[in-house]
């Protein structure tokens, strides 16, 4: 993960000027500088993965993107900390003035509450984590840029028995999956909290949000096992000359 190096090279910046100042060691300024400016380099790097996340792979309208909008202002207040802590900085072997080293402190504080904020990302909303399916089957994306009333959603064989594919409509999410008794269609938005339920669990006929456990049947979207009490939409899914069709209206 490309944010373990920008938060080495912060971090250490900021311990290395204290510890530089509480010693009276000069020369350690200047890695104070070095690891500021390396830190600096990597967090711009590491930004652009981050926001793809961010836009396509965070489901919207959920806890999940709340949190993913406080973990990117958290980083993003960090990291303007620290480059306003490099401002401050004299000559590399100078103490920075007080003030820089003040914006230094509250840029770990910054980045320790974004840390925090990001493993709750992948740890309890499962973003960027690889899944797979039933049989071992890898999870699937496909996103149609301007949907018509039907679209054409997969090959007839394409998914086996309890697999599932997200399908991006325009701006909708909708999920494809099979079942013992054929091709479902329904809305990848858990009603609970947002969880992507093309992330969860299908096992006869029942989909299993992989955020909170709420359970609902794919064929009706009634809600089977909360925490959820609002049922999810489903579609209308027909199969023709070998195609899996999804009709939106």
């Amino acid at each position: 993960m490309l944010v373990a190096f920008p938060a080495a090279y912060l971090f250490g910046s900021a311990c290395v000027d204290l510890f530089a100042r509480a010693t009276g060691r000069r020369r350690w300024f200047r890695t104070a500088s070095h690891l500021n400016a390396l830190g600096i380099a990597s967090a711009l790097a590491a930004a652009i993965p981050g926001l793809i996340d961010y836009m396509f792979v965070v489901p919207p309208k959920s806890s999940a993107k709340n949190r993913a909008t406080d973990h990117m202002f958290a980083n993003l207040s960090a990291l303007a900390m620290f480059a306003l802590a490099r401002v401050g900085r004299r000559e590399e072997d100078q103490p920075a003035a007080p003030w820089a080293m003040a914006a230094e402190v509250a840029g770990v504080g910054l980045l320790t509450t974004g840390g925090w904020l990001g493993g709750t990302l992948v740890y309890r909303n499962q973003i960027g984590v690889d899944h797979r399916y039933a049989n071992a089957g890898k999870w699937r994306v496909e996103a149609i840029a301007a949907p018509a009333t039907t679209i054409d959603a997969a090959a007839v064989g394409e998914l086996d028995v309890n697999q599932m594919k997200l399908v991006r409509a325009g701006s909708k999410r909708i999920v494809l999956a099979r079942t013992e008794r054929g091709h479902v269609a329904f809305d990848d938005r858990c009603t609970h909290k947002g969880g992507p339920l093309s992330d969860g669990t299908l096992a006869c006929g029942v989909v299993q949000c992989p955020w909170h456990g709420s359970q609902f049947g794919v064929a009706s979207g009634a809600v089977e096992q909360g925490p959820a009490k609002d049922g999810i939409e489903t579609y209308r899914v027909e199969e023709c000359d070998g195609r899996v069709y999804i009709t939106l209206g």
